[in-house]
Parts: structure tokens; C-alpha cells; sequence
């Protein structure tokens, strides 16, 4: 069983990023720049942008972070969005999610110029995701490609079963494993007997945040196991939704929780910002 270290990779592509932001630089003046609006003080999503900021500075990002309360109105975010879309020195617009009731969040996302969706969740760059073209791609998803690439792990041809549907993970996860030319099956709340669809797997890629939810029972032998949860026990500890002690003997590659996806998460964040400060560049000359 071999650990796909996704903090090594994510190290690997923070330098990578940070040259290439110093050539950009050098060569049109224009520094990357990351707008992250946060509404009210959920921790998790607070943790979160937390660690954003600091991998913008680490790769020499501009960032900027608008922190609005919870009770913020429907017009107030769009207008903050509508003035980040015109902004030059901004080349991705973050919204992090959940936003609180009160808010439309679909029409959040449309608003935001698709050439600055770094998250990859205009519908604009759904389509292409869907339709394999060139565009922005969600992170998580990106992240883990780029794991399995790292390992010259080859989806063609493999039975992979995606485990959650959510807009965020599971449905651009499948749509990404089918480009590569596997064969993907989708399980989600309402999927009869999940077992029997994790044990034909080749590859399992499990977010539904649900602790020890994927169980040595439901794995083949040498299965790859991506696991995309994460969730804090009662202990206070991170763990994600595979039974990772008892699985991990019956495969033979598993992401650890920590240190799996999640750093790949914010790497695929900084990759993204720079391929549209990239763009934004090109055009402008």
C-alpha cells in the first residue's frame, strides 16, 4: 500500500507557481491578484480563507479578502462582485461557500466574470468542463487528477465510482474521470446498496462527509482509494470518510486525511489564479 501524499505534490506546485509568477512579472508587470469574499463567521470557512491567504503570499499573490457579516443583503455581495469583475489588478473572485440563507447562491456565482471563476463554478465553465474544453475546473477535483497523475496512476479504461454528486466534487470529479477515458459510476444518498458498487471499483473517490463511511468490507483487493471527506471526530482529530486503518490493508494506493486532497485543493487554487492572470495578461498586450 503506497500513500498518495498530496502535501509533497502541493509543495512541488507552490514553487512551480512562484517562478512562474516572477516571470510574469518580469515580463508584463502584473502581479496575480485573488479577491475572496466571506460572509459571517462559520470557523471552518474562516480556517479556510485563512490558509488561502497565506499561500498567496507564499507564491507572491495579491490578495484581498472582504469580510461581510451574516445578515449582508443580496445587493451588497453583488455589488462588491460587479466591482471586483471590473477591477484589473483582480484576476480570480473566490465566493466561499456556504453562503447563509438569504442569499441566492446560484445567481452569486453567475455573477462572477467566468474569466476570473477561478473555482470553476460558472455554468459558463461547467459547460466546458462537461463538453471537454479548455477552461476553469474546481479545485478539489483538479487536485486529485493531478495526484493520480503524480503516481502515473491511468484512469483509461479503470471502473472508478464517485461517491457524493455534489456540484463542488462529485459531478466535475466524474465529468474529469471521463475525459481521461474511464468508465465512472456516480452513488450518492439515494443509491441503492453503495457496497455494491464500491466493490467493482478500481478506483473509489469518496466527499460526502460522512466518518468511516467507505469500510474494508466495501473494497476489492489493490483498490485506489481517494478520500475526499473531511470531517472533524469527537476526539477533535481530522479524519475523512474512509475507514482508513482497516482499508488501508486491502489497497494499494489511499490519500491520508490530512495531507491527501486537501492541500492539492489550494495548490489547483493558486494554479488557477495564475493560468487567469495568465490570460488576462495576453490579452492586454
Amino acid at each position: 500500500m503506497q500513500i498518495l501524499d498530496g502535501k509533497a505534490l502541493s509543495q512541488k506546485i507552490e514553487q512551480n507557481v512562484a517562478s512562474e509568477v516572477i516571470t510574469l512579472k518580469e515580463k508584463t508587470g502584473r502581479t496575480p491578484g485573488l479577491a475572496v469574499i466571506l460572509v459571517g463567521n462559520d470557523p471552518a470557512s474562516a480556517a479556510y480563507v485563512g490558509m488561502k491567504k497565506k499561500a498567496c503570499d507564499r507564491v507572491g499573490f495579491y490578495s484581498v479578502t472582504h469580510e461581510m457579516p451574516e445578515d449582508i443583503s443580496q445587493d451588497a455581495i453583488e455589488n462588491t462582485i460587479k466591482m471586483m469583475n471590473q477591477n484589473p489588478n483582480i484576476d480570480g473572485i473566490l465566493i466561499q461557500l456556504p453562503l447563509p440563507p438569504q442569499i441566492d447562491t446560484t445567481k452569486i456565482l453567475e455573477l462572477v466574470d467566468p474569466s476570473k471563476d477561478v473555482d470553476g463554478f460558472h455554468p459558463y465553465n461547467v459547460g466546458r468542463l462537461v463538453t471537454n474544453l479548455d477552461g476553469f475546473v474546481p479545485c478539489t477535483p483538479l487536485g486529485v487528477m493531478e495526484l493520480l497523475a503524480e503516481y502515473n496512476i491511468d484512469v483509461k479504461g479503470k471502473n472508478c465510482c464517485v461517491v457524493g454528486a455534489s456540484n463542488i466534487v462529485g459531478k466535475p470529479m466524474a465529468s474529469l474521470l471521463l475525459n481521461a477515458d474511464a468508465t465512472v459510476e456516480i452513488c450518492h444518498i439515494f443509491t441503492d446498496d453503495l457496497k455494491k458498487h464500491t466493490l467493482q471499483a478500481d478506483i473509489i473517490l469518496v466527499g460526502v462527509g460522512v466518518i468511516n463511511l467507505i469500510k474494508e468490507d466495501m473494497v476489492k483487493d489493490g483498490a485506489i482509494i481517494i478520500d475526499i471527506g473531511i470531517n472533524r471526530a469527537q476526539n477533535g482529530k481530522l479524519v475523512g470518510d474512509v475507514d482508513f486503518e482497516n482499508v488501508s490493508k486491502k489497497c494499494s494506493y489511499i490519500t491520508p486525511v490530512p495531507g491527501g486532497v486537501g492541500p492539492m485543493t489550494i495548490a489547483m487554487l493558486l494554479s488557477n489564479t495564475l493560468k487567469a492572470a495568465q490570460q488576462h495578461a495576453s490579452e492586454s498586450h
